[in-house]
């Protein structure tokens, strides 16, 4: 898909600023398992990434969803972590565009659009995973409150952030179940928990790092009403649908970022290493493995950005967006692995780029729905129009 010249300059200021200050400090933030620093987010916010899509009227740069995906693939191209963080105010903010009260816009919209208070979602549960309907945190109207009760799991970013987005059970009687679901926004302090009520725990993972990933504890939290996403029970389950064909779209387009990368290291390295007195580039194997890296990263590109412009007339599109997701998803782990596979010995060290990348790609086919639910997905809307 031609790329019209705004997207072009977006296109090459994003990767300016990627290789000025995301693919410097890298491998070290992965190394380390460190946070994503103050800095970096800041200057994410003064280039408006938060808020790209999320209309001017509410505080945001009011860009198209093609835009988004150029940005959020330039940014993986230097580190999956910084170029996920975004996605967080981007799903969370168009979530309270579509389904927050207009006082719950006013005062929050702006602030998460110019990413002056960051966010995180706390769907997931140990049995809600695939089956978002079966969450079990419960949310208790006491008054003018809601008491919430829990655990959540896989909450990326959720120590730092100062706004969760918690999807909890405030019907338990609902049939069927997922009309018993509501989202509250949970205010918090940036950098900490909230302790007796709101409390977490790291969860090691082996790879994704600089958010963070957390277990989180809610016990007794009280949670004020104009809290309650909407202002009307029962509607957290379809503001959750809503949000994955833009979630689906940016997630797509974090694989053709990240699998780029692992070409171009895999590229580089093929015409500098030498073995049997040629550069190895020279050896069919390894030139048809480029060829097949180069040629998947451009379809998986083709249907992330198709879906991005469907996304932007408005019209459904969670079948295409699936198929992106899937697509781009499969071919990131395979071409990952690929890259690391060509360095040899060298790519499982640490040392180099590409274990990086392949140890982050491990959670593109799991995050924002299993590749089996995007086939489900694919398949339904396929026999049944549905």
């Amino acid at each position: 898909m031609e790329l019209k010249e705004h997207h072009l300059e977006i296109q090459k200021a994003t990767r300016r600023f990627v290789d000025q200050e995301v693919i410097p400090i890298a491998d070290r933030l992965d190394r380390e398992e460190g946070l994503i620093s103050e800095d970096l987010i800041q200057q994410m916010a003064d280039l408006g990434i938060y808020g790209i899509i999320i209309p001017e009227a509410w505080g945001g740069a009011g860009l198209d969803a093609v835009s988004m995906a150029i940005v959020t693939e330039e940014l993986c191209r230097g580190s999956l972590a910084v170029g996920s963080l975004p996605q967080r105010n981007i799903g969370m903010g168009m979530n309270l565009y579509r389904s927050g009260t207009e006082e719950q816009k006013k005062r929050l919209l702006p602030l998460i659009a110019s990413g002056k208070i960051q966010t995180a979602s706390a769907g997931t549960e140990p049995e809600a995973g695939s089956d978002a309907a079966n969450i079990k945190t419960t949310a208790k109207k006491v008054g003018n409150k809601y008491v919430l009760n829990g655990t959540k799991v896989f909450c990326t970013f959720a120590e730092r952030a100062d706004l969760l987005f918690v999807y909890a059970r405030t019907d338990p009687e609902a049939r069927p179940k997922h009309r018993g679901i509501s989202c509250f926004m949970v205010e918090k302090p940036g950098n900490a928990f909230a302790p007796p009520h709101l409390t977490g725990e790291p969860i090691p993972t082996c790879g994704y790092h600089g958010m963070g990933t957390y277990t989180l504890y809610f016990d007794n939290l009280e949670v004020p009403e104009e809290n309650l996403l909407g202002g009307v029970e029962g509607k957290g389950f379809y503001q959750l649908m809503g949000g994955y064909e833009i979630a689906r779209v940016g997630f797509a387009a974090r694989c053709v970022g990240l699998t780029q990368a692992a070409f171009e290291k895999a590229l580089e390295y093929s015409k500098q290493r030498v073995q049997f007195d040629q550069p190895i580039s020279n050896f069919q194997a390894i030139r048809f493995r480029l060829a097949q890296m180069a040629t998947d990263i451009e379809a998986a590109r083709y249907l992330t950005y198709n879906v991005a412009r469907l996304y932007d007339t408005g019209k459904r599109c969670d079948l295409e967006a699936g198929m992106a997701k899937l697509f781009a998803s499969e071919m990131c782990i395979k071409h990952t692995w690929g890259a690391l596979q060509l360095h040899g010995g060298y790519g499982y060290t640490k040392e180099y780029s590409v274990n990086r990348f392949w140890r982050d790609s491990a959670l593109m086919p799991i995050g924002e729905g299993t590749t089996e639910v995007q086939m489900e997905i694919i398949a339904r809307r396929l026999l049944n129009g549905k």
